[in-house]
């Protein structure tokens, strides 16, 4: 399986993106698929997961009430809605696959198996 995030860019402060992870064939309907980000100098983070069957969602607490994640299973693609942005959020934003239901450690970056290329984004202050 291969991913491919893309939707990263330069926004103002308090502004909107949504970042697409486009997987390049179905993916087994247990899946999780994840959001990860490495702010510049700092070490990789959980950002938010959604299992691809149930549909149910998990957040980092620094980003509960301001991203959302959400599946589109006919188009094997996985969108982070991100809204009211903060330069803390500046980071690679990376998505993530697991071929299971992760059901504990699922924001621990060695339970995925499957990594995109990342996506730059940068929120100006």
């Amino acid at each position: 399986v291969q991913l491919q995030a893309s939707g990263g860019g330069l926004v103002q402060a308090g502004g909107s993106l949504r970042l697409s992870c486009v997987a390049s064939e179905r993916p087994n309907s247990g899946n999780t698929v994840a959001w990860f980000r490495q702010p510049p100098g700092k070490e990789r983070e959980f950002v938010a997961a959604v299992f691809r069957r149930g549909g149910s969602t998990y957040y980092a607490d620094s980003v509960k009430g301001r991203f959302s994640i959400s599946r589109d299973r006919a188009k094997n693609t996985v969108y982070l809605q991100m809204s009211s942005l903060k330069p803390e959020d500046t980071a690679i934003y990376y998505c993530a696959s697991s071929d299971t239901v992760i059901l504990s450690g699922r924001a621990t970056p060695n339970a995925y198996a499957y990594w995109g290329q990342g996506t730059l984004v940068t929120v100006s202050s």
